[in-house]
Order: C-alpha cells, then structure tokens, then sequence
C-alpha cells in the first residue's frame, strides 16, 4: 500500500502479512480524500478501526491538524506505530489502544470536537456499525459540522438515519462503499 496524495505520497505503508488485516483499498481511500479535500486541512481526524493506519495517515499526508487512530488489537497498534516511524510522523498523530466504543467515550471526555471520523469495521462484526452510531448519536465528540463515515461492504446495508445522525451521501465503489453522515 501507498500513500495516496500530499506531503507522503507514494511512500509505502506496511500493511501487516499474515494478520486478519482488509486494509482501506487504495481506489477507495482516493475516492475517500477526493471528496474530503476541502475539509482535511487542520482537520481533527478519527480513525476507527485502524487496522494498519493508512486512513489516518493519508489524513497526516494531506495536512490534517491531530489524527487519532483507534486501535484495540495489540499487533495493529504496533503496525501503526511502524508506519509512523517509517514516515518519521512524530506530531500530529496519536494512537489510543482500546475500543472504539471507549475511546470515542475518552475522547468526548476531554471536550474534543471531532471534524471528521472514519471507520471500517472488520466487515463480519455488522454489529459494530450499530455500535459506533449509538455511541456517535449522542456524543459530545459530534458537532454540527462534523462529518461521520463508514465503509462497509455493498451487500450490507446501513439505515438512512440513526438517532440524530442522518446520512447525507453513500458511494459505492467495487464491493465496498463508503457512507456519509452527519447530524440532521
């Protein structure tokens, strides 16, 4: 994997051998920052889910302010650390090693506001797309110009709404498509 565009583009991200890692294709992260462009940069970025980091990355490469990686396996953890050490990214980035649940709790807990927050769940967890938008629905951490989204399979489906997030945009691209929400 690449990175796709900005200040690290075409450095290489590793992405784990051997783990029970489906990393953000690279088609699809394109896609993901075309539309994000004019809202990346200082940026407060989530990145849930990590996995290898490369969302979150991408986010740094293209000028975001602070990118918080969400990470709860130990092995993913030490894959985002090797990137950012590869990529000698020693500012702007940290990695909570917890669930996602719990950190976006610990990250509301410090009157964060968040600006963008992405999350790729393991695509056979379908029930931690509910998780995230009942933790997302009512947080502090979700603003009026905050933006939330998912990538998830096509075949699987998100609702149109859920509490007081509404989905405002859906892409589909291959067999993952990435969903847009924010507060209605």
């Amino acid at each position: 994997m690449r990175v796709i565009g900005g200040k690290y583009r075409s450095r290489r991200v590793a992405s784990g051998r051997g783990m029970a890692l489906r990393p953000t294709s690279d088609r699809l992260r394109e896609t993901l920052f075309d539309i994000l462009q004019a809202r990346i940069a200082s940026s407060f970025f989530v990145d849930g889910y990590a996995g290898t980091g490369a969302v979150g990355i991408e986010a740094l490469s293209r000028g975001a302010g602070k990118v918080v990686f969400l990470e709860k396996h130990r092995s993913g953890t030490a894959l985002i650390r090797k990137n950012l050490a590869e990529l000698d990214i020693t500012a702007g980035a940290e990695i909570l090693a917890c669930d996602v649940a719990a950190g976006l709790t610990a990250l509301a807990a410090r009157g964060a506001l968040a600006d963008i927050l992405f999350f790729d769940p393991p695509y056979a967890e379908v029930g931690e797309y509910g998780r995230v938008l009942d933790a997302l629905s009512e947080s502090a951490l979700v603003g009026p110009q905050s933006l939330v989204i998912f990538e998830r399979q096509k075949k699987h489906s998100l609702p149109a709404a859920h509490g007081t997030l509404q989905r405002v945009r859906s892409v589909v691209q291959g067999d993952a498509a990435l969903d847009f929400f924010a507060l209605s």
